[in-house]
């Protein structure tokens, strides 16, 4: 029999761990909550793929009738309810557990001001100047729009229809956003960067996938300061920073 695994693939590097896991002959469901998301994982064979939106509940409820063996958490590193969701359903449902997330960027630079919050990070930014630079996507928009009304605010984010309307309903006109998928490199963060005169990069550690090492090197050049917001702490059963190590994790429970 076949081990099931039930991956939550909210990020790109979480698609690829589904193809290689799939690759490496695991029977692989992969979730995903956005129609881009399910549309990219439609190219990869032999990978089924969930597009319901699950809760605690749900999730536990799909990981007990379908008979999974693990869950494979592949969200993205700030998805912190995500990741509570899982693992909880995972304990209920009595099965394995294996968060896997990419490594955080390392990088030697003297303005980078850490915050453990969106709400934080947009005082912090406000006290570091007026033309702010959003690279933290589209979630939490909101927060920066609510607490940053006295600043010039430009907002990087996914050119897709969803995100663009949220961006109106918040008030954010053209001159306010930056629609483009990444990745991007150092030159063109630094001419993105300059072109909006920002003054203070609001970022994550998102890892080298999510471009937090080309955005910190382009500050850099541009003596600019960054609000980096650190990763939510929670403490994860089983732990694996490369797809390797997500294999060696299946093999000894197995």
């Amino acid at each position: 029999m076949n081990t099931k695994i039930f991956l939550i693939a909210g990020t790109e590097d979480g698609r690829k761990l589904a193809e290689f896991l799939s690759r490496k002959n695991f029977d692989v469901t992969a979730s995903v909550v956005s129609d881009y998301g399910r549309k990219l994982l439609e190219t990869c064979a032999g990978i089924k793929i969930n597009d319901k939106p699950l809760d605690r509940d749900d999730l536990e409820k799909i990981l007990r009738e379908e008979q999974f063996n693990f869950l494979v958490d592949a969200s993205h590193p700030y998805a912190k309810n995500i990741s509570a969701n899982a693992i909880a359903a995972a304990q209920a449902a009595q099965i394995v557990y294996i968060r896997y997330e990419r490594a955080e960027v390392a990088f030697d630079y003297e303005k980078i001001f850490h915050v453990d919050s969106y709400e934080e990070a947009a005082i912090k930014a406000a006290e570091l100047g007026k033309n702010i630079f959003l690279t933290t996507g589209s979630r939490n928009l909101k927060i920066f729009v609510d607490l940053l009304k006295d600043c010039n605010l430009t907002a990087r984010i996914l050119p897709t229809a969803e995100v663009l309307t949220q961006c109106e309903a918040l008030s954010l006109t053209p001159k306010n956003i930056i629609a483009m998928q990444g990745p991007f490199t150092t030159e063109l963060n630094v001419e993105l960067f300059k072109h909006a005169k920002a003054e203070v990069i609001v970022t994550k550690n998102s890892g080298q996938i999510g471009g937090a090492d080309t955005k910190l090197e382009a500050a850099k050049i541009l003596n600019l300061p960054v609000v980096m917001i650190n990763r939510p702490k929670i403490i994860y059963p089983n732990l694996a920073t490369t797809f390797n190590d997500v294999l060696k994790l299946l093999e000894e429970f197995l």
